[in-house]
C-alpha cells in the first residue's frame, strides 16, 4: 500500500540515530577501554612491606563465547565468554619474573539487540540518571540576605562543601562532618602565610576581598601544621591528634589513589569556573590549590551579584547517565578490591619462593561481583518483551533509582517533575502512573550520549535565516546561549526561512525573534518524544495525561496472528522494526534462492547464498510468542535495506501492534456505558485480535531419600483416557491438545513404610512386589489452562546439563494456546482511549451505513470531551479516507495533516466533511436520529486478558489460622466478604443470608463439612456453628490474662414444615470478661 504523506516535510533535517546504540557503544567502551583500566588501576598489587613481591596484571583477553545466543536460551545457559587475565609475579629480592594465564570469571556479552542472556533470560541493564559528579554552587537564604556557597562531588573520595555564614565568614566542611575556616584548607594546599592567601585574590573587588579577610580573622591557625591539626580535629573528633597523623589522613583523603573527581567531573569544573574543556583527559583529577582559589573566587562574586541563584540540581546539564559499561566497571572495582585483599594476605603467608601467580589470585570475590550484578542489581531488569516496541523502549529508558540513587520514599515533586532542559534529551510524555512517575523516563528520540555521558540533542545551524548543512550536538547548558527555533518554522527547499518573525527559544526562554536572529533549528518535529510517544498522530490535539496513557498502552500491546500496519502513522514504524533487530533484511542486492518455515536463502552478487534461521514460536518473558515469517518469494530481487522476514508485532518492516477497525462513535441502549465497547462478531470470526500464547511447565525429577523419582505413563489410579497423550516415559506428546487437570509429565515418588492392611498384605502376597509403594507426584496443567502443546525439553545430569544437587532430570512442557478476543478483554487506542468489551454482537445487529457496511467497534462519545484526546476524532476521519482510497497517511505530530486536509480528503473519498453519515440500527432497521462520526480508528488488544483474571471457587483451600478461604485467584481463594459488604446485608435484614456468609460459606468447619454433606443428600442444612475466628478472638483475649466463658446452654432448635429455624430458638451465647 503505497504511503501518503502530510508532513509540511517529508524528511527530518537530520536521520534518525540508531534506538540502541547507546547499550552497545556503552559495552564496547567497556570491552575496549574499561577492563584494562580496571586491570591497571589495581596494578602492581604489592605485598603488606611493598618490598619483597608485586603482582602486575599484564595483559586480558576475551575467549569465544561457549554457546552461540540461541543454544543459551533453549538451554536455560548464560550467554558469556570466559575472561582471562595474564599475570605477571615479581621477586623484588631476586628479580626473578613469573608469568601465567589465570581464569578470571565468564563474562556475559551483550547481544545485538543491546540485552544480556543470563540463565536462559533475556535480560535489560537500565542506564542511570544520576547527579553528575563535578562543582555545583548553593545558596542559604538569612534574613537579609542570602549567602552561597558550593559543593565538589567526586567520583571516589571526600566530599568537600563550603558555606558562607551571615557575617561573611566562609567555613568549609569534609565528609559532611563539623565546620572549620576554608583558609585553613588553603594552607594546607600550600599557601601557608595571610599574605600568600590575600595575594591569591588580590584580583577581586574590595567588597569579594572582605569575605577572605573575615576568614582569616576567624581562623585560630596561623601556620600550615596548625591547619593540618585543626582539620584532624574536626573530621576524628576524640583521636589523639598529631602532625604526622594529620597530614597521613588529610594527604591521603586528597592523593590520586584515594581521590577522583573523574574526566566528567573535572570537565564540570573547568565548565563551571569558565575554563578550557578541550583538554580534559590531560589535566588532573584531583583538586588543586588553583581550583580551590578559582572556586572560593566565584562564591564572593555570587554574594555580591542582585538576583544570582544556586544551581538548578535538576537541570539536565547537572545529571549524567551512567551506561552498563561503567556500572560494570564500578561494580568489577569493588571485587577487584577484595580480590587484591586475599592476593596480599598469601603473599604474606606463602613462600615467597615457591609462590606462583596462580596460587595467589583467587577469582570468586570477582565472579561473585559480576554474578550479582546481573541477576540482583535493582537495574538488571527481566526485559519487556510484550512485543518488539515494548523491547525498544525499554532499552532507552533510564532510572533516578538503583545503587546511589534515588528512592521512590525520598524522592520529591521537584525530581519527578518536567524541566526546560529534557527537551529533546528526554520525553516530557513516556513515564509510569504509579509510584515511579518521573522517577523512570525515556530517552528522546534524536537524543545522544557524549563522552562523559551528559545528554545531548541536534540542531542544524542557522546563518542570517538560512538552514545550513552543518549539524551541532549540544547539551542542556550550551544550548542555554542560543536562539533555536522550532522545526515547523515554513522554509523552502534551499533551506531560506520564509517568516519574517519566528517562534524560538531565547536562550531558553520562549519568544518572538526575527530570522536573522535565529542561530539554530530543530531538527524534527518528533526530537522532544520518546518512540512510543512518537508514535501517537496528533498527538498535539490530545490531553498530555492521556497522551502517557497512549504510550505506555501501546507497550502492552499483545501481538495479534494477523499483524496489521496502522492506515495514519507518523513515519517511525519501520525505524522501530529495524532497530528492533527481530527482522531480516537484505545485506545487499540480490536474489531469494530458497525459503522455508524455519529458513531463507538468499544469492548476493557473486557471493555464495546466505541462509538465515527464523524463530518460531518462541515463548518471550511475556508469554507472548516470538514467530518470524517471510514475506519473500523464491526467485524475487531484492535491493539492499529490504525487509526478507517479518516478525510478530511487525508488517513489512513496519510496526503492527493491532488492527484498523470501523469505529462509530455511538451511545447503544447504555451497553458502551463508563468506557465498556462493544465490538462485532467478524472480529472474532476473522481472527483479528486472536493472539497465541505460549506457557512453560516445569517438573523436576529428584533423588529422595526413599529412592530416586521415576517419570512413567502406568501412573495407579488413573484411567487410560487421561494418559493416551503419555510416551512411554509419561511425557506429553508434542501437538497433543490439553485442559486444566490434564498430566504433562507423568511420575511416581516413593513412599515411606506404612502399616499394610489385611486387603494389603493379601495383593502383595499374590502380585508380588507389584503394588508398589509409591504416591502418584505427576505434573498436571494448572486450574483455568488449556492449550496445545508444542515443545518439550529434557534437561539431564547424564547429556551433561549441569542441574542443582538432588536433581536427576528436568522437564518443561510448553503449552501455546489461541486466545480469540472476548468479553472482558481490554481494548485501548494511541490516544490513551482504553475501554473493556462489554458485549459481542452478531454482524447483523451491528449499527449500518446506508449502503449495508456494518462498523465493527461501537465507542461512547462521551469518553472524548472530557477526557480532551481529539486526536482518536481526527485519526477517525483521516483513517476512514486512507481506508475508502487504499493508502497509508503519514502525519507525524505538529507538522501533520491539518483539519483542511481531513476535509478535503474526505470529500476527495466522497464523504461528508463533517465525517458524520447516517447510521441505521442494524437489530430494528430504523436509522439513528443524529448523523454519527463514523470513521477507521487503530485498536489494540492490551495484555489484560479475561482469560487471565476470570476466576471462581466452589470448594478450595482454607488459612490454617482462622479456617477462612484463601483469597486470588493463585491460590484458588474466594471473594472476601468484608466489613462493609456485612454492612449492606445488615442494611436489609438479611439476617440468614448473613449468617451463612459468616458462618458455613466461611470458617465454621463443622458446620460447612455438614453443609456440603447436606447438598450432597439433598438434606436440609443444619444450624451452624460458633466461627473458628470466633476461637481465635478468644484465644487472643487469654493472651491478654482475660479469661472469657461462654455462658447459656444451646436447646436444640425446632424447626417449622419449611425446615426453617424459629429466632426464638437461637439462643445469643453470652460472654462474660474477669480480670485475671
Amino acid at each position: 500500500m503505497e504511503k501518503k504523506y502530510f508532513a509540511r516535510y517529508r524528511e527530518p533535517l537530520t536521520p534518525m540515530p540508531d534506538l540502541v546504540e547507546a547499550q552497545r557503544i556503552s559495552f564496547q567502551w567497556f570491552l575496549d577501554h574499561g577492563l584494562n583500566e580496571l586491570f591497571q588501576e589495581f596494578s602492581p598489587i604489592l605485598d603488606y612491606s611493598a618490598k619483597e613481591l608485586a603482582l602486575d596484571f599484564v595483559d586480558f583477553s576475551i575467549d569465544e563465547p561457549k554457546y552461540d545466543e540461541r543454544h543459551a536460551r533453549s538451554h536455560n545457559l548464560s550467554f558469556e565468554a570466559p575472561l582471562r587475565a595474564r599475570v605477571r609475579l615479581t621477586n623484588k629480592e631476586t628479580g626473578e619474573e613469573k608469568e601465567q594465564e589465570i581464569y578470571m570469571a565468564d563474562l556475559p556479552l551483550m547481544t545485538p539487540r543491546g540485552t544480556f542472556i543470563v540463565n536462559g533470560v533475556e535480560r535489560v541493564i537500565v542506564p542511570q540518571l544520576a547527579r553528575s559528579f563535578g562543582l555545583y554552587f548553593t545558596a542559604n537564604d538569612f534574613r537579609e540576605h542570602r549567602r552561597f556557597g558550593a559543593k565538589i562531588i567526586p567520583n571516589r573520595g571526600a566530599w568537600i562543601e563550603i558555606e558562607t555564614e551571615e557575617d561573611g565568614v566562609m567555613w568549609a566542611r569534609i565528609d559532611r562532618k563539623r565546620k572549620f575556616p576554608i583558609s585553613a584548607l588553603l594552607r594546607v594546599f600550600g599557601m601557608e602565610k595571610d599574605e600568600e592567601i590575600l595575594a591569591a585574590f588580590s584580583g577581586l573587588g574590595e567588597k569579594q576581598r572582605e569575605y577572605i579577610a573575615r576568614t582569616l580573622e576567624k581562623d585560630t591557625t596561623k601556620t600550615t601544621q596548625d591547619a593540618y591539626i585543626d582539620i584532624y580535629k574536626k573530621i576524628r573528633p576524640g583521636e589523639l591528634a598529631t602532625l604526622e597523623n594529620a597530614k597521613e589522613l588529610l594527604e591521603g583523603m586528597f592523593s590520586e589513589e584515594r581521590y577522583d573527581l573523574s574526566p566528567v567531573g573535572r570537565y564540570k569544573v573547568n565548565q563551571r569556573l569558565g575554563r578550557a574543556v578541550d583538554n580534559i583527559k590531560e589535566e588532573s583529577r584531583i583538586i588543586t590549590k588553583e581550583d580551590l582559589v578559582s572556586i572560593l573566587s566565584y562564591v564572593t562574586k555570587l554574594n555580591e551579584t542582585r538576583n544570582a541563584q544556586a544551581d538548578d540540581i535538576d537541570h539536565l546539564g547537572n545529571r549524567r547517565v551512567r551506561v552498563v559499561g561503567e556500572m560494570l566497571q564500578q561494580r568489577l572495582r569493588v571485587g577487584m578490591a577484595r580480590v587484591k585483599r586475599t592476593v596480599q594476605d598469601r603473599m604474606s603467608t606463602f613462600d615467597i619462593h615457591t609462590l606462583t601467580p596462580a596460587q595467589l589470585v583467587n577469582a570468586r570475590p570477582f565472579v561473585a561481583v559480576l554474578k550479582e550484578f546481573f541477576t540482583t542489581n535493582q537495574l538488571s531488569q527481566f526485559m519487556n518483551q510484550q512485543n518488539i516496541l515494548s523491547e525498544v523502549e525499554h532499552l532507552r529508558r533510564l532510572s533516578a533509582m538503583g545503587p546511589g540513587g534515588l528512592t521512590r520514599e525520598r524522592a520529591g515533586f521537584e525530581v519527578r517533575d518536567v524541566h526546560p532542559s529534557h527537551y529533546g534529551r528526554i520525553c516530557p510524555i513516556a513515564t509510569p502512573e504509579g509510584p515511579n512517575i518521573g522517577l523512570v523516563v525515556h530517552l528522546a528520540l534524536y537524543a545522544r550520549l557524549n563522552e562523559y555521558g551528559i545528554l545531548e540533542t541536534p540542531y542544524r545551524k542557522v546563518k542570517n535565516g538560512k538552514i545550513l548543512s552543518e549539524l551541532v550536538y549540544m547539551n542542556a547548558f550550551e544550548e542555554m546561549q542560543y536562539n533555536i527555533a522550532h522545526a515547523n518554522v515554513m522554509y523552502d527547499e534551499q533551506g531560506n526561512i520564509l517568516d519574517e518573525t519566528v517562534e524560538a527559544r531565547r536562550r531558553g526562554s520562549p519568544g518572538l525573534i526575527s530570522r536573522e536572529e535565529v542561530d539554530f533549528i530543530d531538527v524534527s518535529s518528533q526530537q522532544a518524544f520518546s518512540v512510543a510517544t512518537g508514535l501517537i498522530p496528533f498527538l498535539e490535539h490530545d490531553d498530555a495525561n492521556r497522551a502517557l496513557m497512549g504510550s505506555n498502552m501501546q507497550r502492552q500491546a499483545v501481538p495479534c496472528v494477523k499483524p496489521q500496519t496502522p492506515l495514519v502513522g507518523t513515519g517511525v514504524e519501520d525505524k522501530v522494526v529495524r532497530d528492533s533487530g527481530r527482522i531480516v533484511v537484505a545485506e545487499e542486492n540480490g536474489e531469494v534462492t530458497g525459503v522455508e518455515g524455519a529458513k531463507v536463502t538468499v544469492k548476493y552478487g557473486g557471493k555464495k547464498p546466505a541462509s538465515y534461521d527464523l524463530v518460531t514460536f518462541l515463548r518471550s518473558n511475556d508469554f507472548t510468542t516470538i514467530t518470524q515469517r517471510p514475506v519473500v518469494e523464491v526467485g524475487q530481487k531484492v535491493k539492499k535495506g529490504d525487509v526478507l522476514v517479518d516478525t510478530s508485532s511487525s508488517e513489512y518492516g513496519h510496526l503492527a501492534l493491532g488492527q484498523n477497525v470501523v469505529v462509530a462513535f455511538l451511545s447503544w441502549g447504555g451497553a458502551n456505558f463508563e468506557d465498556a465497547i462493544i465490538i462485532s462478531e467478524r472480529l472474532v470470526q476473522d481472527d483479528l485480535f486472536s493472539s497465541v500464547h505460549i506457557e512453560e511447565f516445569q517438573l523436576d525429577v529428584r533423588d529422595t531419600k526413599l529412592g530416586p523419582e521415576i517419570t512413567t505413563h502406568d501412573i495407579i489410579n488413573v484411567s487410560e483416557e487421561k494418559l493416551k497423550d503419555l510416551d512411554e516415559e509419561g511425557i506429553v506428546n508434542i501437538g497433543a491438545e490439553v485442559r486444566s487437570g490434564d498430566i504433562l509429565v507423568g511420575k511416581i515418588s516413593p513412599k515411606g513404610e506404612v502399616e499394610l492392611t489385611p486387603e494389603e498384605r493379601l495383593l502383595r502376597s499374590i502380585f508380588g512386589e507389584k503394588v508398589r509403594d509409591v504416591k502418584d507426584t505427576s505434573l498436571r496443567l494448572s486450574h483455568g489452562k488449556q492449550g496445545r502443546v508444542v515443545g518439550v525439553k529434557i534437561f539431564s545430569r547424564d547429556r551433561g546439563d549441569k542441574l542443582e544437587t538432588g536433581i536427576i532430570r528436568r522437564i518443561q512442557v510448553e503449552v501455546a494456546q489461541l486466545r480469540k478476543v472476548s468479553v472482558g478483554d481490554k481494548l485501548a487506542g494511541r490516544h490513551g482511549n482504553k475501554g473493556v468489551i462489554s458485549k459481542i454482537l452478531p454482524v447483523e445487529d451491528m449499527p449500518h451505513m446506508e449502503n449495508g457496511c456494518p462498523v465493527d467497534i461501537i465507542l461512547n462519545p462521551m469518553g472524548v470531551p472530557g477526557r480532551m484526546n481529539l486526536g482518536q476524532i481526527l485519526e477517525t476521519h483521516l483513517g476512514w479516507s486512507a481506508y475508502i482510497k487504499g493508502y497509508h497517511a503519514i502525519t507525524p505530530p505538529f507538522t501533520g495533516a491539518t483539519a483542511e486536509e481531513i476535509r478535503a480528503e474526505l470529500v476527495a473519498a466522497g464523504m461528508p466533511e463533517d465525517g458524520k453519515v447516517k447510521l441505521f440500527d442494524g437489530r430494528t432497521g430504523i436509522a439513528f436520529e443524529q448523523r454519527v462520526t463514523v470513521g477507521c480508528i487503530y485498536m489494540m488488544k492490551l495484555n489484560h486478558m479475561v482469560e487471565d483474571k476470570i476466576h471462581m471457587r466452589s470448594i478450595g483451600p482454607y488459612s490454617l489460622i482462622t479456617q477462612q478461604p484463601l483469597g486470588g485467584k493463585a491460590q484458588g481463594g474466594g471473594q472476601r466478604f468484608g466489613e462493609m459488604e456485612v454492612w449492606a446485608l445488615e442494611g436489609y435484614g438479611a439476617a440468614h443470608t448473613l449468617q451463612e456468609m459468616l458462618t458455613i460459606k466461611s470458617d465454621d468447619v463443622l458446620g460447612r463439612a455438614s453443609a456440603y454433606d447436606a447438598i450432597v443428600r439433598g438434606e436440609k442444612f443444619k444450624i451452624p456453628n460458633l466461627p473458628a475466628s470466633f476461637h481465635v478472638l478468644i484465644n487472643e483475649l487469654k493472651a491478654l490474662s482475660l479469661d472469657v466463658v461462654l455462658a447459656g446452654a444451646r436447646e436444640e432448635p425446632e424447626e417449622d414444615e419449611f425446615g426453617i429455624v424459629s429466632d426464638a430458638a437461637k439462643r445469643p451465647a453470652v460472654a462474660s470478661e474477669e480480670g485475671a
